[in-house]
């Protein structure tokens, strides 16, 4: 069995590496908590307010001075570190179901982000170092 291997499944580290993000150096990760105490509070008052659609989270955190990523049509990075989505859809009862509610994502150094959702029931920001095939967004789980 592999060291850290959850449940014991064989390869089990292999097979999730993809679900790890990267290292943050210490400095990204100063960064990274210095954009985390940015963002908190305007996603608190935003929770608060029970205002947590992509588009009102997008606009508040644009007010902060964050530029939304933009890349052009060959998936070329053109500029910008944030991106605000919907949450991830899930199977709930047979059918695929898009809660409310938004996911952040604010690439702060090519090693650091700040990842953070807001959602009916609650809100959280954090940092880590970005995920190899999905930014600062942790991907999904595979089958």
């Amino acid at each position: 069995m592999e060291p850290g291997a959850g449940d014991g499944a064989p390869h089990y580290n292999e097979n999730n590496g993809y679900r790890r993000p990267g290292a943050m150096s210490p400095a990204s990760a100063m960064d990274a908590g210095r954009e985390a105490d940015r963002i908190r509070p305007v996603l608190k008052r935003l929770w608060e307010q029970k205002k947590w659609d992509p588009v009102t989270v997008r606009a508040a955190l644009l007010h902060l001075g964050y530029e939304e990523e933009r890349t052009g049509s060959n998936g070329k990075p053109l500029g910008g570190t944030l991106i605000v989505r919907a949450m991830n859809s899930r199977l709930t009862d047979g059918r695929e179901v898009t809660p409310e509610g938004a996911l952040v994502g604010l690439r702060v150094h090519d090693d650091a982000c700040v990842t953070a959702f807001v959602q009916k029931s609650n809100y959280e920001v954090t940092t880590n170092g970005p995920y190899p095939e999905t930014g600062c967004f942790e991907p999904p789980y595979g089958h």
